[in-house]
């Protein structure tokens, strides 16, 4: 497997690749989760065509893109984030563009028995590391606690910095519902 970064997708038959295999690894969240997880067609050609927002694409041996993610330290870039949140929590972070986040990481269903997210993660943590950052990602309710991202990917970030990982959860929101059933 090979991850290449690159800031637009090469070519239209990969575009296409990369909204099946998107697609693909979330359409179940349509119906898991209160909040919309999944973009439309048209804000997913923006953020491929987004040159502040680096692709990194997951390729199996014959050149296949089995995985891809989105990644930023430009968090102006990122729709339905507050950058000011960043801003006030890690001042000089911010200020230095040392703040990367995770739009999404996608993974084909043929593709989840290998290597493809390991990758993905070592090769953002290289990216973020590297520049003496942070990564900040969302996962919906629905991952966190029936696939243990949020753990899973702790796990995998501590093994990659040998132990020297601090991890929180920045925050949370909560959907409620009230129904009023017809009196008795």
């Amino acid at each position: 497997m090979l991850v290449k970064i690159v800031d637009q997708i090469p070519s239209d038959e990969m575009h296409k690749a990369a909204w099946e295999l998107y697609e693909g690894a979330f359409k179940d969240l349509r119906a898991l989760a209160v909040q919309r997880h999944l973009m439309y067609r048209s804000e997913f050609d923006e953020v491929m065509r987004d040159q502040r927002v680096d692709k990194y694409l997951c390729l199996d041996d014959g050149g296949r893109l089995c995985g891809l993610s989105t990644f930023t330290n430009d968090l102006k870039a990122m729709p339905l984030i507050a950058p000011e949140y960043f801003e006030r929590r890690w001042p000089d972070l911010y200020r230095q563009n040392k703040i990367w986040y995770v739009g999404f990481t996608a993974v084909g269903k043929d593709a989840r028995d290998t290597r493809a997210f390991a990758e993905l993660v070592e090769a953002m943590h290289r990216t973020a590391s590297d520049m003496d950052g942070m990564i900040a990602i969302d996962y919906c309710r629905y991952n966190d606690d029936q696939r243990n991202f949020g753990r899973v990917v702790r796990l995998m970030l501590r093994r990659l910095s040998s132990g020297a990982l601090r991890a929180e959860c920045m925050d949370q929101q909560s959907f409620w519902i009230y129904e009023f059933p017809t009196a008795a």
